[in-house]
């Protein structure tokens, strides 16, 4: 049953699956495990092709002197250990011409043994299938004369394919982006229909009435992101597909500008010894694994690994060797992999150097980011203020952009603040994390500055909304005018223009629920339990919030939120599979992630689809607020 389920949910991962192209094997990089080895390794590439079953090898070392060894070779899937073989290289079953004995000085091998299809057809097929597969190959060379280790390398295995896919990231901004335009779209349907020239003419205007809107598909991702940062054994191929979303809180992997970056920070106080662009070059990130259990179809792997064993002793036609050569083929310069420095993370700090951003640099980033971003905003609207006035000196244009021409500045702080509103969470999230983590002191005075700036931000507008919603009631008995007013709705609508006038204050839980989750992530980074649970409680609080109140304007939006915050509470149920203490073994961890790929990527599927269906009746229908601002003004003039 249990490998049943783990083909089953091989389906959820389609979209992130890598090029399909021959089915390989291969090892990625590798590490000495022994300090003081007599025999140092300094290349190593292994590729099994399983479409001309053929193994591919290129070795290059050195040994200090002439000794007869004993080879153990170990090999383990999921966190079990699903093979171990001890060999006699000089003996004339698996004779190792290299090792037999191993030689003084540099020495090195390479060449293509073919496969007898009997034997390779015992590899099994799910070896190929499945993204970022988590198994690891450790050699020892063991003297004869002394029982001491005199060498030892770890390599990891791949099969090629990964959940980390650049079409991914693509789809998901693409989708982000239909929403935003989606967005547009039905604010200049309102503008031309003679809708409030000032409000429409904001870039977020009417922006959350139509579900789902860009702040809701952008949230999304953002939290799909934030779960790849818990401190939890995640299985590698959901920790891939994380890493899809990163783009959604500011994470961009530009190398020029981490190195930029390591130049403020290594003038600011910044230790780049272990924590910059270079160093993660040629470093290895190793995750914390939990216990494991016997992964599906880990007979088959070992009598596959037992036979290629087996297969060492025969076929050595069109093997290279060489013995104290100074050819190129034998140094690191040769092309294949070589020794990287091993480098454990977990948490928020793997997340962010598995995307090439030093631990340090991630504010820093983000907030590179956001400039570039407001920016952009700031271009674009005057971009837009320098069109009119020259249609104004050619011609004439709708009254209803007047609005925008006058109060072209007032748009683009609109924007800015709900650019601030839309990323109040990640922001919280990487300011804690510099202040805990960080190591310039201008990082973290930017942290702290900008922090108490967007906070302040947030704060100001909740407050005048709440003494302008306090004043109406007290006048007028209800706070109608919050929607019916237009001066009130160009200033404060972003705040509450998707919910219903009894329930125009949830956006203030909504920036509590922000600024929680992306303090208790940070805060509580490395300890994964305390994390979860911070987090469960966090998004089921928000989930009764919305369920009791069903604020939303629109039927459709209530049903889409309270779906997208079922779907994060359940994702974070699910993760407490992947919590070190509870013990659970790593190939129940890889289903339970291929499965929360598979919901997680069904919903972002369900809310393209509802976009491209929102894209064909946007223009024809008109945000219910402002079509009752229209109607009344049309009874105060009769």
């Amino acid at each position: 049953m249990k490998s049943w389920i783990f083909k089953a949910g091989l389906a959820g991962v389609v979209l992130a699956k890598g090029v399909l192209g021959a089915d390989i094997l291969e090892t990625v990089g590798f590490s000495n495990c022994n300090g003081t080895a007599a025999v140092s390794v300094q290349r190593v590439n292994i590729k099994y092709n399983n479409e001309d079953k053929s193994v591919t090898f290129d070795v290059a070392g050195s040994s200090s002197q002439i000794q007869n060894v004993t080879a153990v070779l170990n090999v383990t899937a999921y966190g079990q250990n699903i093979y171990s073989k001890a060999f006699d290289p000089c003996d004339a079953a698996t004779f190792v011409d290299q090792l037999c004995p191993v030689p003084a000085g540099t020495f090195s091998a390479k060449g293509t043994q073919k496969i007898p299809e009997e034997f390779a057809n015992l590899v099994p097929a799910i070896a190929f299938q499945i993204p970022d597969i988590a198994a690891m190959a450790t050699l020892q060379l063991q003297s004869k004369e002394s029982g001491e280790r005199v060498a030892c390398l770890e390599a990891q295995v791949s099969n090629g394919k990964t959940a980390v896919v650049p079409a991914v990231s693509y789809v998901a901004a693409g989708v982000a982006g239909a929403a935003l335009i989606m967005s547009g779209i039905s604010a200049a349907g309102a503008a031309f229909s003679g809708a409030s020239a000032a409000a429409s003419g904001a870039t977020a205007g009417g922006m959350g009435t139509i579900s789902p809107s860009f702040t809701e598909v952008f949230g999304w991702f953002q939290g799909m992101a934030m779960n790849g940062m818990m401190s939890v054994n995640y299985p590698n191929v959901y920790r891939s597909f994380a890493q899809n979303f990163g783009f959604s809180t500011g994470l961009v992997p530009w190398t020029q500008m981490q190195l930029s970056i390591d130049q403020f920070r290594n003038m600011t106080g910044g230790n780049l010894t272990e924590d910059s662009v270079e160093f993660l070059k040629g470093a290895t990130l190793v995750y914390p694994d939990g216990s494991s259990s016997t992964p599906s179809g880990s007979a088959l792997v070992k009598r596959a690994f037992d036979n290629f064993v087996y297969l060492a002793r025969r076929q050595i036609e069109g093997i290279e060797t060489s013995v104290n050569t100074t050819e190129p083929g034998v140094t690191p310069e040769g092309g294949a992999p070589t020794e990287t420095i091993r480098v454990a993370v977990t948490g928020m700090q793997a997340y962010v150097q598995e995307l090439s951003v030093p631990k340090s640099n991630t504010f820093m980033t983000v907030l590179l980011v956001v400039a570039l971003v407001i920016a952009v905003i700031v271009v674009g609207v005057l971009l837009v203020k320098i069109i009119l006035e020259f249609w104004a000196l050619f011609g004439s244009f709708p009254k209803s952009l007047l609005g925008f021409r006058k109060r072209y500045w007032g748009s683009i702080g609109r924007a800015i603040t709900h650019l601030i509103l839309l990323l109040y969470g990640v922001w919280v999230l990487y300011c804690v994390f510099q202040f805990t983590n960080g190591d310039s002191w201008a990082a973290k005075t930017l942290a702290g500055i900008t922090l108490f700036l967007f906070t302040g931000i947030l704060a100001f507008f909740s407050f005048n909304i709440w003494r302008t919603a306090r004043r109406l009631k007290k006048h007028e008995g209800d706070v109608a005018g919050l929607y019916d007013d237009k001066n009130i709705w160009v200033k404060y609508s972003l705040f509450y223009e998707s919910y219903r006038k009894g329930c125009w204050w949830i956006f203030v839980p909504t920036i509590v629920y922000m600024f929680a989750k992306g303090f208790a992530l940070a805060a509580t980074d490395g300890n994964g339990m305390v994390q979860t649970s911070a987090q469960l409680i966090i998004e089921g609080v928000m989930l009764i919030v919305l369920i009791w109140s069903r604020p939303y304007e629109r039927k459709s939006s209530n049903v889409v939120n309270i779906t997208i915050q079922v779907v994060r509470v359940l994702s974070v149920v699910c993760i407490f599979v992947f919590v070190e203490q509870f013990g659970i073994a790593q190939t129940t961890q890889t289903v339970a992630g291929v499965v929360l790929i598979a919901v997680q990527s069904a919903l972002t599927g369900i809310l393209a689809i509802l976009i491209a269906w929102n894209a064909i009746s946007a223009c024809c229908k008109k945000n219910p607020h402002r079509q009752r601002r229209k109607e009344m003004g049309k009874k105060n003039a009769t």
